[in-house]
Parts: structure tokens; sequence; C-alpha cells
């Protein structure tokens, strides 16, 4: 039987934490539902595994990273309460426990399998806190890790008027993990599906990885599937080193290319093209979902999954889900898997016994019967006397105990040498020292970025435990932001000072995409690192550059006409047929703008449908008739009647109008005439 097994329901932790009821087990602890008798509030008390437990450098950095992760306060941060480790006296082996805030409802991957795709909206809407809080633990300088739909939980909240809160759990729990010497070839920390290509390939967790795995998750939110799968996990994370995340869009036709370019942007495998931390991302989404024009949306609380094993009665419980910072044997792409198991009631009788090593609440000793006589004078004065002894003993004893407690070492703590240290170590050390850091990050030419340039106080110096220590950690040289095509002068300039570098314009060009006065070029380019003051120089717009006049093509054909303008550098279109008394059919009538004119870059041209009138005198009716009609003309043969005897036995004709070498319009009716006629 293990420390983790439900006979531990009714167990008192360190006398304040009374064990209620196992909510899930996972492969790394399992989460119980409790009560915090000091001040009777409902928690979930995760219990780590024993072959954990007992290892001295993972306890003491899973307290560390316990107290990192009750530093985050954010209305979308599982808040943790406290931590502990309960071991019967004199033993070193007991149970390290975390209380966590309990949630009432269920997770996002609860929620996914009962919607399946979820709505554009309603994907931003999630994902929007899940950002906001990993955006507040890189602030503190954390790194979550294990970002996945079973860490992201929905639940009812009195603050939330529509729908339920967002919440994300288990911060920081990986690294502890990671340094409990628990790793091999065969186990990846994480879970496969979400991990970012340098988590596979060096272990390395940064902010930017949190990004990947955020991407991921927004991904599988909109397409109800990850973006790769496989029949082991190893093929999963060859595939995460190995190739693009592909467009939602390829899913899920329909998706906004706004929001395709987000999700690639996040997921890009070279982690320096993605956002530099979960702010950075937010900020973008918000943008695109203000370009798409989308509200937020109240967020559904899902239902328990089928198969849960827990009673009608106890599906109205709350619920949080299974542990998620276990590691993964490579065994699959989603990682092992907890279900939520009901755990029987004990029945009505004595209260069952704690296990082995665990401290419960004694019961009162039973009171003792009166004796049946008095003792002697003699005797009581030696009870009194001993009694006295005893108390002056007793006192001593605390004394001398206060004594060593005041005498057993400083009660302050010593700022540790942080300069040079990456900020998550620097971290690390002030943790260690009892003191809480708090970041500000600045450029800088030669320190490297997220390494620690300088702390206040310096270090060696004494303060309270729990004081506060500002720590400036570099941001590296500045980088050239990214500034489009079109940019106003003004926005442009100011996100180049944002970056301390230098405005400078370059001689102005024409351009045919950027109106005037808007930014043309940018040089050096977009995301080269800079000295700080360094120089970037902004090419503005002068507008179209202006061209020649139209030249004159009227009379031209129309292929004449096209190969004219466009050696002129001009872009000629059809402009259609119109009729003209002086221009032949197929030649061009005009064009627009006019010639001569100043021009614009597209020119329109128009030709000529004008029929010019063959000459039909002197031939039969019949055959007269026949040419204008294949010229797209009509016979008028008047009182004629054919032409058939008129004239004097000349049945041709004599007259014709409109004249032969007229341009009339298509469908004119010509009028034939023969000798009397």
């Amino acid at each position: 039987m293990t420390r983790t097994h439900p006979s531990l329901v009714g167990t008192l932790l360190e006398h304040r934490y009374r064990v209620d009821k196992l909510l899930a087990r996972g492969g790394m602890s399992s989460v119980y539902r409790g009560l915090d008798t000091r001040l009777d509030r409902q928690v979930a008390i995760k219990i780590m595994d024993p072959r954990f437990a007992d290892d001295r450098s993972f306890v003491e950095r899973f307290v560390r990273e316990a107290r990192s992760a009750a530093q985050l306060h954010h209305p979308n941060v599982v808040a943790v309460h406290d931590q502990g480790f309960d071991a019967p006296a004199g033993e070193d082996s007991g149970l390290a426990f975390l209380v966590m805030e309990l949630v009432d409802g269920g997770t996002l991957r609860d929620l996914m399998a009962e919607q399946g795709p979820l709505e554009v909206a309603l994907a931003l809407s999630i994902a929007e806190p899940v950002l906001s809080a990993l955006a507040a633990a890189h602030a503190a300088g954390l790194v979550h890790r294990d970002v996945k739909p079973e860490n992201v939980l929905i639940g009812r909240s009195s603050t939330v008027l529509t729908g339920g809160v967002v919440k994300v759990g288990d911060f920081g729990l990986v690294r502890a993990v990671a340094s409990a010497g628990t790793t091999s070839s065969s186990v990846i920390l994480g879970t496969v599906a979400y991990l970012s290509p340098e988590q596979v390939t060096t272990g390395a967790t940064t902010a930017r990885g949190d990004v990947y795995s955020a991407g991921i998750l927004l991904y599988e939110m909109l397409t109800a599937q990850a973006p790769y799968t496989g029949d082991t996990a190893l093929s999963v994370a060859y595939r995460h080193v190995n190739d693009d995340v592909p467009r939602p869009s390829d899913l899920r036709p329909g998706l906004p290319p706004a929001l395709d370019e987000l999700i690639l942007r996040a997921t890009r495998r070279d982690a320096e093209l993605r956002p530099a931390d979960a702010g950075v991302f937010l900020a973008e989404l918000q943008a695109v979902r203000a370009e798409l024009g989308l509200a937020l949306v109240g967020v559904p609380i899902p239902p328990p999954p089928d198969g849960d094993g827990l009673s009608d009665a106890e599906r109205t419980l709350p619920r949080i889900p299974a542990v998620t910072e276990q590691t993964m044997p490579v065994s699959g792409p989603r990682g092992t898997r907890a279900l939520t198991r009901a755990v029987p009631v004990p029945p009505p009788g004595p209260p069952m016994s704690p296990p082995t090593g665990q401290q419960a609440v004694p019961p009162p000793p039973p009171r003792r019967p009166a004796p049946a006589a008095e003792k002697k004078p003699r005797d009581r004065r030696k009870l009194i006397a001993l009694v006295a002894l005893g108390v002056l003993v007793l006192g001593g004893l605390i004394g001398a105990y206060a004594f060593i407690l005041s005498d057993s070492g400083p009660n302050t703590s010593t700022v540790p040498k942080l300069v040079g240290l990456s900020q998550a170590s620097a971290g690390d050390a002030l943790r260690a020292a009892k003191l809480t850091p708090q970041y500000s990050q600045e450029f800088s030419n030669t320190v490297p970025a997220n390494t620690v340039i300088k702390a206040d106080p310096a270090a060696g110096t004494a303060l309270e435990p729990n004081a506060t220590v500002s720590v400036v950690v570099s941001k590296g040289k500045p980088v050239v932001p990214d500034i489009r095509v079109g940019s106003p002068l003004a926005d442009a300039t100011k996100a180049i000072q944002d970056q301390q570098l230098t405005v400078t314009q370059g001689t102005p060009a024409f351009s045919d995409t950027a109106p005037e006065g808007t930014v043309v070029s940018v040089s050096p380019a977009a995301g080269t690192p800079v000295d700080i003051g360094g120089q970037v120089t902004l090419v503005l717009s002068k507008g179209p550059e202006p061209l020649p006049p139209v030249p004159d093509v009227t009379g031209r054909s129309k292929d004449e006409a096209f190969g004219i303008l466009q050696q002129a550098g001009f872009q000629p279109q059809d402009g259609g047929e119109e009729f003209s008394q002086t221009v032949p059919a197929g030649s061009v009538t005009r064009t627009d703008p006019a010639a001569n004119s100043p021009g614009s870059k597209v020119v329109k041209v128009f030709v000529s449908n004008a029929v010019q009138v063959p000459d039909v005198r002197f031939k039969p009716f019949d055959q007269a008739e026949q040419i204008l009609k294949d010229a797209g003309l009509q016979a008028d043969k008047g009182g004629n009647g054919g032409g058939h005897g008129h004239g004097g036995g000349f049945d041709f004709v004599f007259q014709q109008d409109p004249q032969p070498g007229s341009l009339v319009p298509k469908g004119t009716k010509v009028k034939i005439r023969g000798f009397g006629g």
C-alpha cells in the first residue's frame, strides 16, 4: 500500500489539513479534496508520490517552486495556499504536499471533448486569460513548462457574470521533477504533444517555450486536434523538431488569415522568431481579435467526462483535473493520463487508523478515578515538592530551548551574488536565501539577454527574511523593430525610440504602395541588433512617381496602341468599343486619360466599331443586299420591289445612301435604288 492510497482519507496533515476524498491520481502525485480545519475552507491537497517525497533534493526544490507559485496573485492562476511535509517524529520519510485553491468545474480537455472545434470567439476568450496567467508568471521569472488542456481549468466564480472563470494550474512543478534525478533517455518531461522543439532537443525551458505550447493549445481549440500525432511519443517529438506547424485553416477552412498567421508566428521552430513571452503574445492576440471585430464571450463550464467512475451524487462535487506535472514515458503522444475514480465512503464505525508514520489527532485520555482516601500529610508534602521541582526543571528546559533557538543562527538573509546569473538562476538563489525577487529589464550592449546586470541591495547585504531585492535583467542589444511599409512617421519613430535607438531620415523615394509621407523602407533591417543609441534610417514616400504625358495612339490598331503605351511605362487596359465617324473599325478612337494629358499608371484604350459602307452600285439587287448584310448593314430597297420590273428592265442598283466609304454604326439601313426608283 502506498502513501497515496485512498486510505489517506481521514488523515490530518500537520494537524490542520483533513484529507477527505481522492479526486485524481497521476504518475507523480495524487489530488484530494480536503478541508483547512483552521480556516474552515474547502481546498485541494496534492500529495507527492513517495519516490519523489523521499528525495531530499526534490523536496527542497519542490518547496522553492511552491513558494514561487504562491507569489503569483492573479485571477487566472490556481492559487497555492500552503506547502508542507508531514512526517512522524524522528523520521525523514513522510508526505510532501501542496494545498491549493479548489476549482469547481472541469478542464479545457473536457470542454473540447464535449464541443469539438471551438468557435473562434470562444477559443480567443479562453486563450486570453491563459496568456494573461502565463504573462504574470513570465514577469515574475517563472516558466510553466507544461501548458496543455488538462492544466487549463474552467470553474464557477462569483465574480464572472456569464460563463466560467479560466485558470491555469501547476506552475513550476516540472522543474522540480527534473531536479529529482528521475530523467533518463526513455523519459520526456512534460507532454509531448505540446513540447517546443528546444525542449525536445536540449531540455531548455523558457518563456518562448510556453508561447509555443500556448500556440499549439490555440491550434487544438480551433481544429479539435493537435498538429502532430504518431504511434510513439518519440515520433511526435521528432515532428516538433523537424516540421513546421501547419496552418489551422488547412483542417478548418474559413478561419481568418490573421488567426492563421498569429498561430504560425507563435509556433515557429526557431524560438527567436516567436513572441518574446506570453505578454507579447497576448497583445498580438488581442490586436487580431480587435481586427476581426470579435467580443469576448462567456466560457461554458464543462461537464464531467463520461466513464469517470463517479456516482450521480458525486458528480455534483467540484472537480479538478488529474495531476499534470507528471513525467511521461515514451509510449504515446499525449502522455500518461490519470482517471478520476470514486473513493468508497467508509462505513459507520470506529475511526480508521492512519497509515504507519501518519500523525492523527489522539483521543482525549480517559479520566482516572479519584482516590478512595486521602494520602497522608507527609506524602502530600513530598508530592508538592516533586511538583515544584518538576516545574523548575521544565522552566529551565524551556529557557534553554528558547536560548538555543535564538542562538541557532542569524534571523537575517544575505543577498547572494546575482550579477552574471540567468534570470531563472537568480530567482532560485534569492528564494533559497528566503528573499523575494522583483525584476526589471534594461538594454545592454555587453550583457547577454536574460542575464542579471545589477541588483539592489548589492550582494552581501543583510536583509530581513522575505525582503524584496530589485534585479535588473538584460534585454540584450536593442533590435530594429518591424515597421511595415506605409506606417505613419510618428508611429515608426516611437517604435524605434522605444528601443532606445535614434531615428534619421534618408532621401525620400517614390512608391506606388506607400502613401506620401509614410515609411517606404527601414535600414538596418527589422530584427538587426544595434548598439544603444544607434541610428535607424527611415526612407519616406513621395507618393507614386509621375509619368510622362499619355502618347497619342488614335487611329492605330489595338495591338499597336498597347505596345506603344507599355513601352512608355503605362499599363494599358481594354476600354471597350464605341462608334466613331472618323476612325475605321478596329482602330483606336481615344484613351482615358486623353492623349498628351498628365497620365496615371493605368490607361484605358477604346476601339472603333464603325462599319465602312461598301459600294453596291451597278450590282444586281440580290447581290447588293447580300454584300450589305455581310458588312453588318441592312438593305432598304424602298419601293423598288426588289428591283424587278423597274428601271426599264435594268435589275441593278443605280443609287445608294449613305454613299460608299461612309462610316456608320453597325446595323445601319442603306437605301438602294434602281432606274426610276
